[in-house]
């Protein structure tokens, strides 16, 4: 039988990977719990794994390969008297208490009132939320909030205390004055589980102080894709480590058995159930077409850990499941039982509480956020439903009436929820102010253990003529932008969800690199210019450059097209490098990355690079390695992801057919050993990876707003009211609290968009087609630009950009803020962006859906007419360079 050139290719693709996991999973560890087979149905039961010499979970040499999902045997077991009292209370209480406790609604858009009306169960705060609208909260402002939430459900009739639940990914991220821990990638190169465990527990204590009781912690993907935007909370490619860590990060995080909230525990969240770092191209929230083999054996080891350790509550992801050539059609996991029921909960055994993601529900095929009942009768048992909840539980209560759900399955999913409050010691516990740790400011903090994560962390990857380590009195220049920059340091989920609009001021007891350099050599050894500017490199024993990533979460950090080279993604890193190198100094490179880039250039340009991931806020750690003496370990990191030799290298992992990185699945250099790395390649595409050219050549004008929409296109506001998009009505109005549009005059009467934003959060203005994208190509090999018409009324204050969409989270974006501050207020400019600029952003043009779309985080005013893109204008003596929009 032939096959087609498509289908050989993935069989190829599949064999690869299995290859794979065979040589991390030849054969079988000795721990009988790891492998041992159920006599009853002839499963692999996966309990306690092996521990070292310290008590904690060992990475292990080898994991077996299992010919199915495995039976976990949870420290935390069934106990017959919980489950008694459990029953008697589900028989006492109505459908829309029930209900209530299945529903999760965002703290910004529910009160204390609200929680007691509606027996809620649980609240939530999204990144970026807080008491108030505050980023400035103090621990009392969350303690006052809990309190009178808990308050609130405990006047209900059935007396069932609400659960608090939050993203604290590396430390209590949300909370001003809180110390942040590396991200999870950096946390990967220490390979230490123990120290998971500890920062776990510490975490722990951090959510104490302000009174939540559940974190939305440990996310356990095994990444394959490094262009997906939440590579950094991936762990690392390798299953071995990710299991061994999802069992210490849960024990460190609620804490010893029985574990109770009140005594410093919170429940622990294993998330995201299944698969969401194995997506085609890393686009997040895509679909994952790997065998059932390929999960069970590589994007199932982190439950395996986290669940074997007791972890009380799951999250399910918001990718699908598909492989047409293998008959998987799952769809989105959020509608899948088989994933969800079947798998999980059966052949797993969890009997947790499964959990959505942020309107998660609304994803799934005939469903809206504020009713699914394929969601629930698939196994979700709490659906965070931030904003439309009301009618969620409306909607609920009405399908269970109507026969669309089970009652059975709502009883379930309220044991369930029961279970895991009476296991915490919710139940019968005391409100959160009167809780260990409540309003400690010492809990918040814990400078020591972040700092030994930081200095584990790190890998050298060059160290040409032994530059590193530094001698203690080397006088240095540090340049780059990240050298004093606690808002690059920490990355996505700090303080804000994109890890955005901070300055060094929002972070009170965090440290630079900068700051920790001054430390560790003293003020007057220490000299700073960012941009390298005006400073002779000769006058000092060594120039230490700090660039890198600069933050963002979730799909906004997806690489799309885009290759994975540092040059094009931030130009500015190497025009700094370039003023430095070869002028009398040895050049120190720290990297600052949520993932491996394409570096070569950069590394060409260093004596010595260092990667520090993302470390959190204390920058400390960094400088003690950099400098002798100051830690007598040194560099002991290990890449927890493999490193790029090209541009377009990825996926790019350990066992893979062809597998030829710059440096292996855990390369690391140890201070005082050299290197000898040469001049490596510098060739890489112009554009972004994988175009297939085409297209044609455009010679008329895509008008896109004219006076009003030009069809397909319609515009349509964003903002943390709703993302999903508000339409701009025939009267060109719209409002949320974060922007309002309405008509303007640019050119004529009433011809413009006038957008406000306010200030109170980021949002964006856009124009899009509703229907998908469109194959846009030939406007790039006309050389043409996106025009528009514009009046600026108020400059913009915070970081601001220009962007267009090839379906989200597939964008490309230019940074605007300096354009639309250059322009003079009150008086009417034409605009033109090269389309080249969004092509080497990553922007796929034969699949563009949003061809202009205006984002800022601060309060912004200005009207926008005549959106166009126009062949050949990109050659107009007025149109911008791209250099200058970055």
């Amino acid at each position: 039988m032939t096959t087609s050139p498509a289908r050989s290719r993935t069989g190829r693709r599949r064999l690869a990977v299995l290859a794979g996991l065979a040589v991390l999973a030849s054969g079988v560890t000795g721990t009988p719990s790891a492998g041992a087979e159920s006599a009853k149905d002839r499963r692999p039961v996966i309990g306690k794994p092996s521990l070292d010499a310290r008590g904690c979970a060992r990475i292990d040499k080898s994991l077996p390969a299992l010919a199915d999902w495995p039976k976990i045997d949870s420290r935390i077991k069934r106990n017959p008297l919980d489950e008694r009292r459990i029953a008697k209370i589900v028989a006492g209480m109505t459908l829309a208490e029930k209900v209530g406790q299945m529903t999760q609604p965002e703290i910004a858009a529910i009160t204390p009132e609200e929680v007691k009306q509606y027996a809620i169960g649980s609240v939530l705060n999204g990144g970026g939320s807080w008491p108030g609208r505050d980023k400035h909260a103090a621990p009392k402002a969350w303690l006052d909030l809990a309190d009178a939430y808990w308050e609130a459900s405990a006047a209900t009739r059935t007396k069932i205390p609400v659960i608090w639940g939050i993203d604290a990914v590396h430390g209590n991220n949300n909370v001003h004055g809180a110390t942040i821990f590396p991200h999870n990638v950096g946390l990967g190169a220490a390979q230490d589980p123990c120290l998971i465990r500890d920062i776990g527990a510490a975490t722990a204590r951090q959510i104490r102080a302000t009174g939540q009781d559940w974190a939305f912690a440990p996310t356990l993907a095994v990444v394959r894709d490094d262009r997906w935007g939440r590579t950094y909370e991936g762990f690392s490619e390798d299953p071995r480590i990710v299991r061994a860590y999802g069992y210490e990060a849960v024990k460190g995080l609620q804490g010893g058995h029985p574990f109770r909230i009140g005594s410093g525990g919170v429940i622990a969240t294993a998330k995201h159930f299944i698969g969401d770092g194995g997506t085609v191209k890393g686009v997040d929230q895509g679909v994952n077409p790997s065998s059932e083999a390929e999960m069970i054996n590589l994007h199932g080891q982190g439950y395996y850990g986290a669940l074997a350790a007791g972890s009380q509550t799951v999250m399910v992801s918001f990718n699908s499941w598909t492989n047409e050539e293998l008959g998987i059609d799952e769809g989105k996991l959020h509608g899948s039982r088989r994933a969800l029921s079947e798998i999980l909960k059966g052949k797993m055994g969890f009997d947790g509480v499964v959990v959505s993601d942020w309107n998660g529900i609304g994803q799934v095929a005939g469903c809206t956020n504020a009713g699914c009942p394929q969601a629930i009768n698939a196994g979700i048992d709490v659906v965070m439903v931030p904003n439309d909840w009301k009618a969620f539980i409306a909607n609920t209560i009405a399908q269970v009436e109507g026969g669309q759900i089970p009652m059975a399955r709502i009883d379930d999913a309220v044991t369930r929820i029961l279970r895991v409050k009476l296991r915490a010691g919710v139940l019968d516990g005391r409100k959160p102010s009167q809780r260990a740790h409540a309003g400690s400011a010492d809990a918040l903090e814990d400078r020591r253990l972040a700092r030994e994560a930081v200095r584990k962390s790190q890998v050298l990857l060059k160290n040409n003529g032994k530059v590193l380590p530094l001698a203690r009195n080397s006088k240095v220049l540090v340049v780059g932008k990240s050298a004093d920059s606690l808002q690059n340091q920490t990355g996505g989920w700090s303080l804000t969800w994109q890890g955005t609009g901070n300055t060094n001021a929002d972070f009170p007891n965090g440290t630079t690199i900068l700051g920790g350099l001054k430390e560790a050599l003293g003020e007057a050894n220490v000299t700073f210019s960012e941009t390298a500017d005006g400073v002779d490199p000769a006058a000092f024993d060594a120039v230490v450059a700090v660039i890198g990533e600069t933050p963002y979460a979730e799909g906004v950090g997806d690489l799309a097209r885009r290759s994975l080279e540092a040059a094009k993604l931030y130009p500015g890193d190497l025009a700094v490098l370039d003023k430095v190198t070869g002028k009398g100094a040895p050049v120190v490179t720290v990297h600052v990355t949520g993932r491996p880039l394409w570096v070569n250039k950069e590394l060409n340009r260093s004596d010595a690079f260092v990667v520090a991931w993302l470390p959190g806020t204390e920058g400390g750690g960094v400088a003690d390695l950099l400098v002798r003496g100051r830690h007598h370990q040194g560099y002991t990191g290990r890449l927890p992801y493999s490193w790029p030799k090209t541009a377009c290298q990825t996926p790019l992992n350990a066992g893979d057919a062809g597998y030829d990185p710059l440096f292996p699945l855990g390369y690391g250099l140890r201070s005082g050993q050299a290197s000898s790395i040469g001049t490596l390649d510098e060739t890489a595409p112009e554009f972004g990876c994988g175009s297939t050219g085409g297209g044609g050549e455009a010679t008329e004008d895509l008008e896109i707003f004219n006076r009003t929409d030009v069809a397909p296109y319609k515009g349509f506001i964003g903002s943390a009211e709703n993302w999903g998009g508000t339409e701009i009505g025939p009267d060109g109005q719209a409002a949320h609290a974060e922007i309002g549009v309405v008509q303007s005059d640019v050119n004529v009467q009433q011809d413009g968009l006038k957008a406000t934003w306010t200030g109170t959060g980021p949002a964006q203005i856009y124009l899009q087609n509703p229907a998908g994208g469109t194959d846009l190509r030939g406007y790039l090999n006309s050389d043409a630009a996106l025009v528009f018409d514009t009046i600026v009324h108020r400059a913009p204050a915070a970081r601001t950009v220009i962007s267009t969409h090839c379906v989200y989270p597939c964008l490309a974006e230019v940074v605007a803020t300096s354009l639309f501050t250059g322009l003079p207020a009150g008086t009417k400019a034409t605009v033109k962006i090269p389309v080249s600029c969004f092509a080497a952003g990553g922007l796929d043009l034969e699949n563009v859906n949003t061809p202009f779309l205006v984002y800022t985080e601060g309060a912004f005013s200005a009207s926008f007419a005549n959106v166009r893109w126009v062949p050949k204008a990109a050659a107009d003596p007025d149109a911008r360079k791209c250099s200058d929009l970055s």
